[in-house]
């Protein structure tokens, strides 16, 4: 009474769309058919391979590989991104303990969604899977957090940044100078590596601006003591 509703039929093909995506990925989570890719992380002074960095890859039956900005938009503000993160770990976790099994060493790197990092129990689960995995020792796990997502609760992030640390877990700060407070997250947050955004990096050798944007960067690592 008194009141009026529109219906927008495009905003409700967007919702049905989305809900019925985020439906596929639980029932792809169910049916195991996710995926970890390592990509070597390599010092290219002395050609040795220092680390690898796991990257999820959905095995969809229908439509074959697909990446990781075909899904995980869709569940980027749900809780369903903090349970895929945490299979993402587990996975990461076991596969760190195949490895020394067969007396390959190497730390794995791990993104982790703004969302999932910023959950009251983040570290008590976190801390869960790593008991699941006693042979693996924390400093085998590095956690990425994007730049863009850590300005959301910097005090919070740092908080959990400062726990995981004092067990041996390794952060770093990835795409940045991607976003706007790039300095005010070096300051604050006590992370361990800087990752520079690769649009900075790309043009390094025939660029002389990006070229020059990248020596600041690395004189800020540097005074801020930061790899």
């Amino acid at each position: 009474k008194n009141r009026y509703h529109i219906f927008d039929a495009d905003q409700d093909r967007n919702i049905r769309s989305h809900h019925e995506s985020r439906e596929h990925i639980r029932h792809a989570l169910a049916q195991g058919e996710f995926v970890l890719y390592y990509q070597p992380k390599v010092n290219l002074r002395i050609g040795t391979v220092i680390g690898v960095e796991a990257l999820i890859r959905w095995r969809r039956p229908e439509q074959g590989l697909l990446l990781p900005a075909t899904f995980l938009p869709v569940i980027e503000d749900h809780p369903l991104a903090v349970e895929l993160g945490e299979w993402v770990i587990e996975t990461a976790l076991t596969q760190i303990e195949t490895w020394q099994v067969t007396g390959l060493d190497l730390p794995v790197s791990v993104n982790v969604n703004a969302r999932q990092l910023q959950q009251a129990d983040f570290f008590e689960r976190l801390c869960a899977l790593l008991a699941a995995h006693p042979q693996v020792k924390p400093a085998s796990l590095e956690l990425e957090v994007l730049e863009t997502g850590a300005l959301q609760d910097l005090s919070r992030i740092s908080q959990v940044i400062t726990a995981c640390s004092k067990i041996g877990i390794k952060f770093a700060l990835d795409d940045f100078s991607a976003g706007y407070s790039s300095l005010t997250c070096l300051k604050r947050l006590p992370i361990t590596v800087i990752k520079i955004d690769q649009s900075f990096v790309r043009d390094v050798l025939t660029d002389p601006k990006s070229l020059a944007i990248l020596v600041g960067m690395l004189d800020l690592t540097t005074a801020f003591q930061r790899q």
